[in-house]
C-alpha cells in the first residue's frame, strides 16, 4: 500500500498521520506538495481525479479518498487501542462527534480558508471575500460549542482520546493558520487543546 501525504498545515492528512502515530503504524509514503500543485497533476489524479489529499492506494488498486476512512480501514485491521469507541453507544458518540466537528465547524472554517485567504488566492477565482469573512462567527460559534461540550470531561465523548479529538485538533490548529485561534475565554476547549498537544502524536 501507499500513502500520500501533504505537510502542514494541511489538517485532512494530519489526521492520519496523528492515527497512525496513535496506533504505532508505518506505512508507506509520498508526500506531495500542495504548494507546487502536485495534488493536481499527473500522476496523482490517476489516483485520485479529484486532486484531493490524503489517499491510500491498497496492494489490490483500490484507493480510499477520505482522511476518517483510511482511518477506519486501518482500525478494521488494528483495533487496539480503540479509537472509533468500543460499544454500540461509544460508537454512536464518537461518530457523532466527529460529524459535528465537520460540519458545524469545518464547513465555516474551509469558507474562510478558501475565500480570504491570500494563499488561496491564487486558485480560488473568484474570492467571495465577504462572503468568506461572514463565516468567521461561525466559526468562533462552534468553537463555543465545543468549549461547553467539554467543560465536564477531558475529551469529547467522556471516555478516551479517539478519531473525534483528532479530527478537533486538526481543525482547531488549522483554525490557528488561518488567523482564528481559540478565544481565551473558552477555557475548557483550551485546556482540552493543551492535553491533547502534550501527546506524542501530536507531532505528527
Amino acid at each position: 500500500m501507499l500513502f500520500y501525504d501533504a505537510v502542514n498545515p494541511a489538517p485532512n492528512p494530519r489526521r492520519v498521520r496523528i492515527y497512525l502515530a496513535e496506533k504505532g503504524l508505518s506505512v508507506p509514503t509520498e508526500i506531495l506538495s500542495i504548494v507546487k500543485g502536485e495534488h493536481r497533476a499527473e500522476p496523482y489524479l490517476s489516483v485520485n481525479p479529484l486532486g484531493q489529499i490524503p489517499a491510500l492506494k491498497l496492494d489490490d488498486g483500490t484507493v480510499l479518498t477520505e482522511s476518517v476512512s483510511i482511518c477506519r480501514f486501518f482500525e478494521a485491521m488494528h483495533p487496539e487501542p480503540p479509537m472509533f469507541g468500543t460499544n454500540p453507544t461509544s460508537l454512536a458518540e464518537v461518530d457523532m462527534w466527529t460529524r459535528r466537528i465537520e460540519l458545524r465547524l469545518m464547513i465555516p472554517l474551509g469558507m474562510v480558508w478558501v475565500h480570504t485567504h491570500p494563499f488561496t488566492a491564487r486558485i480560488v477565482k473568484p474570492q467571495y471575500t465577504e462572503y468568506g469573512e461572514s463565516q468567521r462567527p461561525r466559526v468562533l460559534a462552534a468553537m463555543a460549542e465545543f468549549d461547553r461540550a467539554l467543560a465536564d470531561r477531558d475529551w469529547l465523548d467522556g471516555k478516551s482520546y479517539s478519531i473525534a479529538d483528532i479530527v478537533l485538533l486538526t481543525t482547531i490548529d488549522f483554525a490557528a493558520f488561518v488567523g482564528i485561534a481559540i478565544p481565551d475565554d473558552l477555557v475548557a476547549l483550551r485546556a482540552w487543546h493543551d492535553r491533547a498537544s502534550a501527546r506524542p502524536s501530536a507531532q505528527a
